[in-house]
């Protein structure tokens, strides 16, 4: 293995050691400041249903990020690697920084860290990468479990439902920012070829 191999590979283990820590914390509500400890102690009892809903949603907004996670290691897409961290890192950051400057109380009154919704922000981060990066195939079943997540979480009396539209919106716009198509990168192509009464679609990509 030559210098230049054993470096870059040495840079992808550490991004790839970042990318897994970086959603592992999206994944961790914030804890409740010694504030909010008044507000704890008001916290609306739940139904079963809705504490069965909130926990599913929990599930699905780990399942995201690991799915997206999973894509990059199938399709060894280092790049995508790259960019699914920054959009992490973009998500994170926002998401963090609006909770402890809004300090919106839950609906469940156990803190005042509801706007926006994190777990929402994780989910539409991690589907919109998949989208975006690997298409509508992948993409649209992804966007439906972020959308459960999302409504899970105002079922769950977790937040409004402008917290999860915010935390949306946040997760869809760091994807974005960060995310080139798998295919372009590639230079994937289709062209339809015709000629002696033959009929075809020619396609080429660079590896």
């Amino acid at each position: 293995m030559n210098k230049f191999s054993l470096k870059k590979n040495k840079h992808f283990n550490k991004t790839l050691l970042i990318f897994s820590f970086l959603f592992c914390l999206l994944s961790i509500p914030v804890k409740a400041a010694p504030s909010d400890a008044n507000a704890a102690d008001n916290q609306i009892v739940l139904t079963n249903s809705q504490k069965g809903v909130r926990i599913s949603g929990d599930v699905g907004a780990v399942l995201l990020p690991v799915a997206g996670l999973t894509a990059i290691l199938i399709n060894k897409d280092w790049e995508g690697l790259k960019q699914g961290a920054l959009a992490g890192v973009t998500t994170l950051g926002v998401t963090t920084a609006l909770k402890y400057i809004v300090k919106k109380e839950r609906p469940d009154r156990s803190d005042f860290h509801s706007f926006p919704s994190m777990h929402t922000s994780v989910s539409f981060t991690a589907a919109s990468f998949i989208q975006r990066r690997y298409g509508w195939k992948w993409g649209a079943p992804a966007y439906l479990l972020s959308a459960y997540v999302g409504w899970s979480r105002v079922y769950g009396k977790k937040h409004d439902w402008w917290d999860v539209a915010t935390g949306a919106a946040i997760g869809v716009g760091s994807a974005y920012i960060y995310t080139r198509p798998f295919a372009r990168k590639h230079n994937l192509v289709f062209t339809p070829v015709a000629g002696d009464g033959h009929y075809g679609l020619y396609a080429s990509m660079n590896f």
